[in-house]
């Protein structure tokens, strides 16, 4: 058995520099846009395995196998999900009903920034309810550059559009996760994010339309916007706390979708927006190919149920492999766990991040039949022979869908596997008691603690899996509701989805925007960070200040 050391150096300063190298070695080297991103994550990888043997005592042998577990997990189920919508993608394209989606779009709105609202923000918030992992901003993100969004809007705007649905994502797996580690009730947890999230929800619409259209552009569909906003704002808050957590994403979506498109049945921004580029300096839109404009002539309802087919299937398989049930059933037919050897149960997370030594699980779960990418591929599948393509063709086509996405694949890889070895060293945890070390701040910290988790892991739920312990028991120490802490972890995660290098990927290749992801990162950085403070501060409010203290559930 080894332990695990939080303070190897014996200075609390100097072993939390010594945690953070790689992360931000890998964050430098990709803003800086000099190093490519595979190569990036190939090198922080490294790095995070000299970190854990040589600073923090980690075996080598125990290192290697971690980083190694790591790149499996990568690919499943985070690169399949990845390739499986790609191809998907791809199908759309290739059959025409692709285009058929934009005409339809088109109808609804020719306005870029109710596009943006009706695909980046609330489709994407049911992609996030349904699957998670990735989903959302593979799909809205592909659909965005379709339509003839610049690369750089279409990548950073789904990033900054998938966040206040992330804490209910998976149908609820965050705050599933969060319970397992605090001994909450899930219903308990839920509600309080649920009373956390609705602010943000009505925020983000309003953030995500500045970001690309700047003030002016964003004041002239503030009616839509606010539409959008509490048409999902009100369900999160109501489904939270009086139903359940698990169809809160799916729930609100689907209300704000039917809300907006209603809404702009009667009304219509006085100035169409048509670039597809974001404001200022754009500059992918010098990457971008000539935006082919929309066939204006109404669509048939026959066009129309074709064009929307492929995506209806989806959501059907979506919600068919993300329930519960369907996960046990589809599990005791096919499931092979591998405990990886030398490694699993050989590492205790020791105290102040656990309660007690605690055996650190190292398996591979190859549930392969239940993976949200599997789902997709099955989608995929069925998309493509009611669309008419032969199973040649789509053999073919899923074979270039692989030499595209393959250079992605091996750094969602490596990303995973930093993540795998900085869990399993203890290095995260370094970082996380430097956040609990902070007293009356705590409130604010302890959530941004959540956003560095998903930062650096890529995962709401595995943020919740790695600090959800951490938080209750700091708070209970400082005299804070554990609940407020504990879902506060999950309320501040959120924010830090759109800077996790794995989203970033997906986002890139999406977009089909390779080697652009320092682009994309300094792009969408500094809204991750102000968005992450926003909601550090109204956790102080709640934990501190009448009336907000009244929402804090103890």
């Amino acid at each position: 058995m080894w332990n695990q050391i939080y303070n190897p150096l014996g200075s609390t300063a100097l072993s939390t520099i010594a945690a953070a190298i790689p992360v931000v070695a890998l964050l430098l080297m990709i803003a800086s846009g000099k190093v490519k991103a595979h190569i990036a994550a190939i090198l922080a990888l490294i790095l995070a395995n000299i970190v854990a043997i040589f600073i923090f005592t980690m075996p080598a042998t125990m290192s290697l196998r971690a980083s190694a577990l790591g790149v499996v997990v990568g690919f499943f189920p985070i690169g399949w999900i990845v390739l499986n919508v790609i191809f998907l993608y791809r199908i759309t394209v290739e059959t025409g009903r692709f285009e058929l989606l934009q005409r339809a779009i088109g109808g609804v709105t020719e306005d870029r920034r109710l596009q943006i609202l009706l695909i980046a923000f609330s489709f994407g918030a049911f992609f996030e309810g349904a699957s998670g992992f990735g989903t959302p901003v593979a799909i809205t993100g592909a659909v965005l550059i379709g339509l003839g969004f610049s690369p750089l809007a279409a990548s950073g705007l789904s990033l900054i559009a998938n966040t206040a649905p992330v804490a209910f994502g998976a149908l609820g797996t965050p705050i599933q996760g969060l319970a397992s580690v605090t001994g909450f009730d899930p219903f308990i947890l839920g509600a309080m994010v649920g009373r956390q999230l609705p602010l943000f929800s009505l925020i983000v619409p309003f953030w995500v339309i500045w970001a690309f259209a700047g003030w002016r552009g964003m004041m002239g569909v503030w009616p839509a916007i606010l539409v959008t906003g509490v048409s999902f704002a009100v369900p999160q808050f109501v489904i939270s706390n009086f139903i359940n957590p698990w169809i809160v994403d799916i729930g609100a979506s689907l209300i704000s979708m039917g809300a907006l498109i209603l809404f702009l049945k009667v009304w219509q921004p006085k100035k169409l927006w048509l670039s597809p580029v974001l404001r200022g300096n754009d500059e992918s839109a010098a990457t971008m190919k000539p935006v082919k404009p929309i066939n204006k002539t109404p669509l048939t309802q026959g066009e129309l149920w074709s064009a929307l087919l492929p995506w209806i299937v989806v959501c059907i398989i979506m919600l068919i492999w993300g329930n519960g049930a369907f996960k046990t059933w589809a599990n005791s037919i096919f499931t092979w766990n591998y405990p990886v050897p030398g490694l699993h149960n050989m590492i205790n997370k020791m105290p102040p991040v656990a309660a007690k030594p605690t055996p650190e699980g190292a398996v591979f779960a190859f549930t392969y039949l239940s993976f949200t990418g599997t789902g997709m591929l099955v989608a995929a599948i069925i998309s493509g022979f009611l669309m008419g393509f032969s199973p040649v063709k789509m053999i073919a086509e899923y074979g270039r869908t692989i030499r595209l996405c393959a250079v992605s694949l091996i750094t969602i890889s490596a990303m995973l596997a930093i993540g795998t070895l900085t869990r399993l060293s203890g290095v995260d945890a370094t970082l996380g008691l430097a956040f609990a070390a902070t007293g009356v701040l705590y409130p604010f910290f302890g959530t941004l603690l959540g956003w560095l988790g998903v930062a650096l892991t890529g995962s709401d739920t595995a943020s919740n899996v790695l600090f959800g312990n951490l938080q209750r028991i700091t708070s209970e120490q400082l005299g804070i509701s554990p609940i407020l802490m504990s879902a506060a972890n999950s309320s501040g995660g959120v924010m830090g989805k759109m800077i996790d290098a794995q989203s970033i990927v997906v986002a890139s290749t999406a977009t089909n925007w390779y080697g652009h992801e320092g682009t994309i990162l300094r792009f969408v950085f500094w809204h991750s960070i102000v968005l992450a403070c926003l909601v550090g501060l109204f956790v102080m409010l709640q934990a501190y200040v009448h009336p907000f203290t009244a929402m804090v559930i103890r």
